[in-house]
């Protein structure tokens, strides 16, 4: 890569695909963007690669924060006993699949959200439409909810999801806005941000966090519940942990933009999810400024969805996932563990990024 501007790599450059570098490469190059790094899980994504991370002088740039604007995870500890969730998990599984609507499905009734966040009048549009029937709800892909333990057999719920279709309705029109031709294409299209364009994008950005958070509040919620109902006990909500990783924020005078990157201040909890068999890690952040006070977000995917599809096993994938109750099938095989990067190694590359204070194993994964 031909870059000149200060930037750091914390993934094996020789396996990253040249199209990753190639993005990265042409937004470094952007007179506006200052530094960049790109994280051990780093893989192609559209303008921006997924794993990377950006600084940018007063310019903010939707295409950079991507489509799922604060998609993240939340993990809440629980005082139930490990067996408990053994007997009961078939029960548990399938109550979370009644209880809480993945894919393309929501609510049929409006979930309860008491928020004076601002928004902007265009926005508002797009969330009174059906907003609070999508809070709730999982959506597909690789977004999950997970019921696992700890080295100390401690439970955990742990929840990777976004903010649904309204980050993507306004991460749209922001995008077709940004591109002046209507089309929210690929490209670095991006607004100064004291231009009015720019501050509506800060202040429809903000909103989508908040809600991608309380979405991700009340699902744990409902998990919480339907746990309490088979096995007792309750989650010390004191412990939450909540880090997205899409998004952009203001520090120290420059635009960071996070796409598929946890942000890892020191001392900051966060959680990186591996895949269906190997769970999740919880960490703390060593506040590293070479990775922009980031970490990965995640394993990466070494397997685009429709390739998995193509080319791994229903057979390998169903025997690798003994022990957790899982939705393995035709329609997850783009899922599976195989179609992402081993993510012992993905954290043996960041060990200057974030500390693992825990490593949670699944016994439940509730996927769209």
């Amino acid at each position: 890569m031909n870059i000149k501007k200060e930037h750091h790599i914390f993934a094996d450059i020789d396996l990253i695909e040249q199209e990753a570098k190639d993005q990265f490469e042409s937004a470094m190059n952007l007179d506006c963007v200052v530094k960049g790094a790109l994280m051990p899980d780093v893989h192609t994504g559209y303008t921006l690669p997924i794993g990377s991370v950006v600084a940018v002088d007063g310019n903010i740039f939707p295409s950079f924060v991507g489509y799922d604007i604060g998609c993240g995870m939340c993990a809440l500890p629980m005082d139930i006993d490990k067996a408990l969730i053994e007997e009961h998990k078939e029960k548990i599984f399938n109550s979370i699949y009644r209880s809480i609507p993945v894919g393309f499905n929501h609510n049929q009734k409006d979930s309860e959200w008491d928020n004076d966040i601002e928004l902007t009048k265009q926005s508002k549009e797009i969330f009174d439409k059906n907003g609070l029937k999508q809070l709730c709800s999982l959506g597909g892909g690789n977004h999950f909810i997970e019921i696992g333990f700890d080295e100390n057999n401690k439970t955990w719920i742990i929840i990777h999801s976004g903010s649904r279709g309204i980050g993507h309705a306004v991460a749209s029109y922001y995008m077709r806005l940004a591109s002046g031709d209507g089309k929210a294409r690929e490209g670095h299209f991006g607004f100064d941000v004291n231009s009015q364009n720019g501050k509506d994008y800060i202040t429809d950005l903000n909103f989508c966090l908040e809600f991608a958070l309380e979405n991700r509040k009340q699902i744990i919620a409902r998990v919480e519940r339907e746990l309490n109902h088979y096995c007792g006990g309750q989650g010390d909500w004191s412990r939450l942990i909540n880090r997205n990783h899409n998004h952009a924020e203001l520090k120290d005078g420059l635009w960071i933009h996070r796409k598929g990157a946890t942000h890892a201040e020191n001392g900051m909890m966060g959680v990186i999810p591996g895949n269906m068999r190997d769970g999740s890690f919880i960490v703390k952040g060593k506040g590293n400024p070479d990775s922009l006070f980031s970490s990965s977000h995640g394993a990466g995917r070494v397997l685009g969805r429709k390739q998995a599809q193509r080319e791994l096993k229903f057979e390998d994938f169903t025997k690798t996932m003994e022990g957790v109750k899982a939705k393995i099938g035709k329609d997850t095989l783009d899922e599976s563990p195989f179609a992402y990067k081993n993510i012992f190694d993905v954290m043996d590359k960041q060990k200057e990024l974030v500390e693992i204070i825990h490593h949670v194993k699944p016994l439940i994964n509730i996927k769209g």
